[in-house]
């Protein structure tokens, strides 16, 4: 099958835009779509200058999706004195498969001139995720410690960085699939700090220095071609699964808009979008309302709580 842009034989058929993409195009259209939406969610901002960029902390896991992210925004903005892009690693004490991403991760910031540091969770929290895996007291999946842990880690960071943004490597498919879920589960207020962290942070949040609102400028495209263009520029990035993933739920789910999508294409595009204005109408509800951000009491960390989900995990792991 010949490309829709040219006469060079297509790597992808994309159902949900109706085109055949060879490796050129299809690398084409992925860096537009980030770029685009840098532009549309307005990532740099005016007043950023040579002498105050925007500073950017690129959660870089080493994984396909954080390493195709970091390249296109380092390819744009490399000779860009306004914007100051840095990245984070993060060891979950996971042997052999973390290794691996870690040493992929030192590979690219090497490859693209992109600052790089490594957070441990042994060192932050005095927690080894394989121990967590095998001891778990609460019998709850090690996803369920390992993103709260991950998610502090990065927040923290960034808000000691003095980031003004944190920019995590979630594709289509990732953000389809969370937003089926809370959907599902009626969850309204991960629904509404979906919109805070990544869309816009509510007013009164703007003047917390801990909070760093999140980016997710890769959520456009599918993880298929997320994956492809990885390989069409060879780029160093670490393609097995966790060995300790057990997301039964977000596996289903993910089957299901699988399903969907063969045969509706642009179904995820759909869920995304439509997920986006819910959740910007959950937060506008919630604006001005009881809800604002406090202080943990253990840690001092942004909670809506009396103590933060980390601390209340790491109090039960103790």
């Amino acid at each position: 099958m010949e490309c829709s842009k040219c006469d060079r034989d297509a790597v992808t058929h994309a159902a949900y835009a109706g085109t055949h993409l060879c490796g050129t195009h299809l690398r084409r259209s992925v860096e537009k779509r980030v770029r685009r939406r840098v532009r549309e969610d307005g990532l740099l901002p005016d007043d950023a200058t040579p002498d105050s960029p925007t500073t950017w902390v690129l959660g870089l896991s080493g994984g396909k999706d954080s390493v195709v992210l970091g390249a296109i925004l380092q390819d744009t903005f490399a000779a860009d004195p306004r914007v100051d892009l840095r990245a984070l690693t993060i060891h979950e004490g996971i042997d052999g498969y973390r290794d691996e991403s870690v040493a992929a991760a030192e590979a690219f910031a090497e490859e693209f001139d992109v600052p790089l540091d490594l957070v441990a969770y042994e060192e932050e929290y005095d927690v080894h995720m394989d121990d967590v895996a095998r001891e778990d007291p609460h019998d709850m999946s090690p996803c369920a410690y390992c993103g709260v842990f991950r998610r502090d880690a990065l927040e923290r960071y960034a808000a000691d960085a003095g980031a003004d943004l944190l920019l995590t490597g979630h594709n289509l498919d990732d953000e389809a699939q969370t937003a089926l879920m809370n959907v599902f589960e009626g969850d309204v207020a991960a629904i509404a700090k979906q919109f805070e962290a990544s869309l816009g942070p509510l007013p009164e949040r703007q003047e917390q220095e801990t909070f760093v609102p999140r980016a997710k400028p890769l959520r456009d495209v599918p993880e298929a071609e997320v994956a492809l263009y990885a390989h069409l520029r060879d780029l160093p990035a670490q393609i097995a699964e966790c060995p300790h993933a057990e997301e039964a739920y977000r596996g289903e789910i993910r089957d299901l808009i699988h399903d969907l999508e063969d045969e509706h294409p642009g179904t995820r595009h759909s869920i995304l979008s439509g997920y986006e204005e819910l959740a910007r109408l959950a937060a506008d509800d919630r604006n001005g309302s009881p809800g604002t951000l406090g202080e943990c009491a253990s840690c001092g960390a942004p909670t809506a709580s009396d103590v933060c989900r980390t601390c209340e995990l790491l109090e039960s792991l103790a």
